[in-house]
C-alpha cells in the first residue's frame, strides 16, 4: 500500500461554517446558494451541500459573515449522500480569506 503524500502547505481547522456561494455553474448559468465550508485554512476549504454542477477550474465567490472572496475549484465529487456535491476550493492569491480569524498558522497537519 502506498502512503499518500500530503501536499497542503497550511494547517486545516475543522469547522462547519455556513457560507453563501455564487458563480456560474457548468452550463454557464448564474447561481447563488448556501453551503458548508469545512476543513478550512487561510487558503482554502472543503465545500459540501452544493446543488449545482461545477467543474474544476471554475471561479466562485464565497461569502462568510459579510466578507467575500474569489476561489478556484480544485476538484469536485458527488458525495452520494445528503452532502450533495463536495468541492475543494483554493483562494485566489490577492483575495483576503473570509474566515481568516478562525484559522491556525503553522505546519500542515
Amino acid at each position: 500500500m502506498t502512503a499518500m503524500v500530503e501536499r497542503r502547505r497550511e494547517l486545516r481547522t475543522q469547522a462547519d461554517l455556513a457560507v453563501r456561494i455564487s458563480g456560474r455553474d457548468a452550463s454557464g448559468k448564474l447561481f447563488a446558494q448556501s453551503a458548508v465550508a469545512s476543513s478550512i485554512s487561510g487558503g482554502g476549504a472543503l465545500l459540501s451541500g452544493m446543488a449545482r454542477e461545477v467543474r474544476s477550474g471554475d471561479l466562485i465567490w464565497i461569502e462568510y459573515q459579510g466578507r467575500k472572496a474569489r476561489f478556484r475549484i480544485v476538484w469536485v465529487r458527488d458525495s452520494e449522500s445528503e452532502q450533495k456535491t463536495q468541492a475543494a476550493v483554493h483562494k485566489l492569491e490577492k483575495e483576503e480569506c473570509p474566515w481568516k480569524s478562525l484559522v491556525r498558522s503553522g505546519v500542515p497537519i
